[in-house]
């Protein structure tokens, strides 16, 4: 219940759960202000979510822009043939798993490659059913936006 206080011809009441005062005509003005600037802040990143959203972006707060392949799991590719062999791609400049999600769907692109990205050793490792050249490996990975430091077998 609140607390009522009276005196100089004036009735201010205590609110038990805020301690507000809230005198004759109504809350006072710095509770309005704040209340105010709540709404501007809540408004104002509805409508940048929105907007991201309506224009595309995949990843709202993505460190790449937006232009990531978003948060979603990752499906293990199956090759066509056996695998004949692996090679280990170190790769420099992913920072988190929308980099990984990048590289893996740009690597798993190429007809007879399975990629496997790990972000901890910044290297992906790639199964492959047939003889890829190095050099595709490379473009792909650098095409997701990222360089690659050594190619080994």
């Amino acid at each position: 219940m609140p607390a009522k206080i009276t005196g100089g011809g004036q009735s201010v009441t205590l609110c038990p759960l805020s301690g507000v005062r809230k005198g004759v005509d109504g809350y006072m003005m710095a509770d309005v202000i704040v209340v105010i600037i709540l709404v501007l802040i809540i408004g104002s990143a509805v409508a940048y979510l929105v907007r991201a959203k309506r224009s595309g972006v995949k990843c709202v707060g993505c460190p790449a822009g937006g232009s990531c392949s978003g948060s979603r799991k990752v499906k293990k590719k199956k090759l066509a043939g056996t695998v004949i062999g692996k090679k280990t791609i170190q790769i420099s400049g992913m920072s988190c798993s929308h980099c990984v999600m990048s590289v893996t769907d740009s690597l798993n692109r190429i007809d007879g490659v399975r990629a496997e990205v790990n972000l901890s050793k910044g290297n992906a490792v790639v199964s492959y059913d047939r003889d890829i050249d190095d050099n595709i490996l490379k473009s792909a990975v650098e095409k997701a936006g990222f360089k690659v430091d050594s190619i080994h077998a």
